[in-house]
Order: C-alpha cells, then structure tokens, then sequence
C-alpha cells in the first residue's frame, strides 16, 4: 500500500483522501468491449471515482492518452483492453500514479495473471474496491530494446507465432483471431519447419539456443482456461526468467513442446535462468521479437532488462 501524507506505510494514500479523478482509457475494438461492458464497467468505476473516458482510435494511441493522462493531473490510470492496449499504456506512463487492467482482450493475460476475474464488469468492481480501499501492488516491468512489457517477451519462435496470428488480419469488428488460430499457428510453424529447429542466436553468457522466451512473471500466456506458465519461477515482483530450447530434432519434438509449455524445461536440452536483470541476446539472421504478444520487427540484436519496482498497479 502506499504511503499517505506522512508517508508512514499503511496510511491512507494522498488520492484516496478524497473523489478520485481516473482516465479510463477504453480500446472499442478489443475482443469484449462493447457500450453495454463499458457502461457497466463506467458504474462500477464511477462509486469511488470521477471518470475521464478516453477511445483509442488507432495502434500506438493508448501510449499517447496514457502519457496525457498522466502529464493532465489524473490520480489514476485504468485500461479496458487487450494486451496490447495494456502495453501501450504502460509505455505512456510517466508518473508514479496507480494503474489498472480491466479484462477487454480475447485472452487478456496480464489482467488475470494479476488475480482479476476474466469478466470486465466484475474486474471493475474488484478494482472500485481497490481504490477505495487504497489498495495497490508493486511489480517490475521488463524492457527490450527499451520498450517496456509487462508478463512475457521472445525472440525467433514465440515472435513468429505472433506475426502468424497477426497475418490472419482482423475480422470484420476490428477484432483479433482467439486462441484457436494461435493453436494453429504453432502448428503450421512446426510443420513448416518438419520439426527441426536448429540453434541460430547466442546468449551472452550462457550459450547459443533455438529461440527465446523471456518472462517477466507467470504464466507466459493463456490457451483458453488452460495456463502456460513456461517460466515456472517467474514472479511479478522479480528480475526476469528465460527459457530457451538449445536444439530440437523432429522426434523429441513433442517432449520439448510439452516441457516447454508446462514450465518444466530443464536439462541439457534448455537453457533456464531466473530472477535476472540483463539477458542479451545476438542472431545469427535478423529474427522476429514480440513484446506482451505485439509485434516488434526483426532484430538481430536484443536487450532485455529488468525495471524493478516499477509501477503501482491496483489489484
């Protein structure tokens, strides 16, 4: 909790002390949004809170109201959108003042690995409460190549699934494909690949791997109800964790799969380290990097580094 007047913990924070004032910035197009969620979330928010609603209209549009936001005096920051929405906004936030993530994506990942119901409207009611109680959470943040993500990063395989998913388009309501056509996804790119997947980038310090996945906390991402922690030991209150295939043959295939996404990766087949501040990565080709599921572009070098005690989110 933070600090009131005084700054003696458990005081009563300076924004609870009276109405608070909240930027309440909304994606439209995200998976479930609707006027109906957003009036609901709008009610349950507006019992403890003055709101400001604020409609992204374009990619890149959240980091720029978030930014004004912060710079315009709001006492708090809440996101109704996907995970991209989330990172958007936690790249536009220049001040210290709490942040929220209500639950509007297909599979929201950052929302429900912070303890949120998937259901927006209850997630607001939960977060009213939070505000009303002065209740708030520091946790790290990640950066690569200076851009910040909350939950999860990757470079060569987990990146090309992203930009498999994204070449789907949209469909007609502006909203992404769900966790089916990222299921499909990872198998058309296994197949393209007939299975092999050979070492083609280094770790600096710990030797040269298949691809990477880079986590800032648990789980790395969601298929439907089912988690997929990856990195086990990730913690949102930590340093980074990285798991990386060193090689993969067609026939252990599917024990890697299995150990990889079950967070069970270790032995000589992985490269697993936990709690870190700098992971730096060099390949062999330019190859595709996501940050919290958004594509970045093709790199040939990567920098990931831990923001410890970063951000005070409500929870």
């Amino acid at each position: 909790m933070r600090g009131g007047p005084s700054g003696l913990p458990g005081e009563p924070p300076r924004w609870q002390a009276r109405w608070v004032r909240i930027a309440l910035v909304v994606n439209p197009f995200a998976t479930r949004v609707s006027e109906e969620r957003l009036a609901d979330v709008s009610t349950e928010l507006e019992r403890v809170a003055e709101l400001d609603v604020l409609l992204t209209e374009r990619p890149g549009h959240a980091t720029e109201l978030v930014t004004g936001a912060s710079r315009g005096g709001a006492e708090a920051v809440v996101v109704f959108s996907g995970d991209g929405g989330f990172n958007e906004a936690l790249n536009g936030l220049e001040s210290d003042v709490p942040i929220g993530f209500l639950p509007g994506g297909g599979t929201s990942v950052l929302s429900r690995a912070l303890g949120l119901p998937r259901d927006p409207v209850d997630a607001a009611r939960q977060m009213a409460d939070a505000l009303a109680a002065g209740r708030t959470r520091r946790i790290s943040l990640g950066r690569v190549n200076g851009r910040r993500f909350a939950f999860a990063a990757g470079i060569g395989l987990p990146a090309d699934i992203v930009r498999r998913v994204d070449g789907l388009g949209r469909r007609g309501d502006g909203r992404r494909p769900g966790d089916l056509a990222f299921a499909w996804a990872i198998v058309r790119e296994l197949a393209g690949r007939r299975g092999r997947l050979e070492p083609q980038l280094e770790i600096e310090g710990y030797g040269r791997a298949v691809c990477a996945f880079v986590a800032n906390g648990r789980p790395y991402t969601y298929a439907g109800p089912v988690s997929l922690p990856i990195a086990q030991e990730a913690e949102f209150d930590r340093g980074l964790d990285l798991v990386a295939p060193i090689e993969i043959a067609p026939l252990a295939l599917p024990s890697v799969a299995a150990r990889v996404l079950s967070g069970h990766a270790s032995g000589r087949r992985f490269l697993r380290k936990h709690d870190l501040d700098r992971i730096e990565i060099r390949c062999d080709v330019p190859l595709p990097l996501h940050a919290d599921g958004e594509d970045l572009g093709d790199v040939e070098h990567a920098v990931c580094e831990a923001e410890r005690d970063a951000v005070s989110v409500l929870a």
